[in-house]
């Protein structure tokens, strides 16, 4: 497995102190992210009107779930998770054991951080890991490929061409950096983790905008000056 990565993985990672661990937890769910979804949807109604915005609702939801389905494909899980048996994924850095120096199997690594301090002494383990890894991030087995890279990247694709406001593709852009560190900070996975997911992101983002135009034509009008739609 490679690990050109690592060097790169352990510099980004590290203790930021439970506040930092707060935020980037937030920044890997979903609750925090609602609102941006709702403010998609309101500039694309405001652009296509409630025809448009249905069209481009189903786009969205159908990229979210397709971006998250191929993602799974190489971590064996989900609906498509069965369709390459042979494909060995990585662990994820919380679980790779040659980052601590250990001579264990992932399995055992994956244990180990489910311990408290008490239970990892009487195993004889210090518990000082050289990844950071908050309690309550420890979860999974494989980082690759990342869902979340894979997701919101998918988002971005879909939603800036047709919101058209340069902020907006800036938001976009800020927000994908954001969930993308987070995922690094909480050892969830490794950088290129993150640009297979990417990869992933950017090719069904631009398949369902292909399918959006396609669907939605004459949703499309010219706006004027005060950002509203022209009449034909």
């Amino acid at each position: 497995m490679y690990t050109f990565d690592h060097d790169l993985f352990l510099a980004l990672n590290f203790d930021g102190g439970p506040q930092l661990d707060r935020i980037m937890l937030a920044l890997s769910g979903t609750t925090m992210w609602l609102p941006l979804y709702a403010l998609i949807l309101w500039l694309v109604w405001r652009r296509t009107g409630w025809r448009g915005l249905a069209v481009f609702t189903a786009a969205m939801i159908a990229a979210l779930a397709l971006s998250d389905m191929v993602s799974g494909i190489f971590k064996h899980n989900g609906l498509l998770g069965g369709l390459l048996p042979g494909f060995e994924p990585r662990p994820r850095p919380m679980f790779t054991p040659s980052l601590e120096g250990l001579a264990i199997t992932p399995d055992s690594l994956h244990a180990l951080r489910r311990m408290t301090p008490d239970a990892l002494a009487a195993a004889g383990y210090a518990g000082d890991w050289a990844v950071h890894v908050p309690p309550e991030a420890v979860s999974g087995r494989y980082g690759t490929v990342s869902a979340h890279a894979a997701t919101i990247v998918a988002l971005a694709v879909l939603s800036a061409p047709a919101v058209r406001r340069r902020w907006f593709t800036l938001l976009m852009v800020l927000c994908t950096a954001a969930i993308c560190y987070s995922r690094i900070y909480l050892a969830k996975h490794f950088p290129v983790d993150l640009l297979l997911g990417t990869g992933v992101g950017i090719l069904t983002g631009l398949f369902m905008l292909w399918l959006y135009k396609k669907s939605g034509r004459g949703f499309f009008k010219p706006l004027d000056p005060s950002g509203k739609q022209q009449a034909e």
